[in-house]
Formats: C-alpha cells, structure tokens, sequence
C-alpha cells in the first residue's frame, strides 16, 4: 500500500466514524440496566472502597436481593430513593474509629442514584442508613 492509498483508506475510515456519531442521539440520557427501582451496594472496610468490599444488587419491585430488602425498600420509598434522607435510629454507637465506605449506584423511580460515605464506623452506618446496607444475613 503506498502512502497516499493508506491515507486516503485512514480518511475514509474517519469519515465513516464521524457518519457514524452524527446518527446517534448527542445527548441520550442514561438507562436504567434493570426495570423498576434498583441499588448496587457496596460496603468496604476502610476509608475507601476496596476489593474485598461486600456487594449487593437490591431490587425493590418486589424486594429482593438482600436479606433486609422489603424493609429497606420501604425506607428508600418513606425517602424518596434519597439514602441521605432515610431518619436515623436512634442508638448508641461506640466512639471506636473503624471506618467503612458505603456507597449505592443504581435508579430510583427512573432517577440516578449515586451515594457514597464513609462512616466511622458499621454501628453509624446502621443508624443512618437503615436496612440500605444492611447486606449481611
């Protein structure tokens, strides 16, 4: 191939491309992967999210996917899918610093969802985000 035929063959190829991105829709909003309302949750060890961190698909029409799911899918409803609106419980947690992350991802009544914290430590987490991350059984 001579190099005016390689650039020649380059240029169709990007002119195809570009063809290609202006058919598509400039700006389609994010799908929802899954019907209805849906959290993947996570739950690590640590100031950060980290590879050994528990997860969970939790899916709320009907509730399933962790133990807990009916009554956190409740509470997600009473909150409108705000995590950060859920009322805490009132309890007494140690003062003992061992932190975990949590974080959700998913749609809530055709909304993204994206929530992550960290907590000083799961006795917090319970309080504040009620059965959400409860993922144990």
């Amino acid at each position: 191939m001579t190099p005016l035929t390689r650039a020649t063959a380059a240029a169709g190829a990007l002119a195809a491309a570009l063809a290609l991105l202006a058919t598509s829709p400039a700006s389609a909003a994010p799908r929802p992967a899954l019907p209805g309302d849906w959290l993947h949750l996570t739950v690590s060890q640590g100031e950060t999210l980290a590879p050994g961190a528990r997860r969970a698909l939790l899916l709320c029409d009907p509730p399933r996917g962790t133990a807990h799911a009916a009554e956190a899918c409740a509470q997600l409803t009473a909150a409108g899918g705000d995590i950060g609106r859920i009322p805490p419980k009132e309890v007494f947690c140690t003062m003992l610093y061992a932190p975990v992350t949590a974080h959700a991802s998913g749609f809530w009544h055709g909304h993204r969802v994206e929530y992550t914290h960290t907590f000083s430590n799961g006795c917090v987490l319970s309080a504040q985000t009620g059965a959400v991350f409860a993922l144990d059984a």
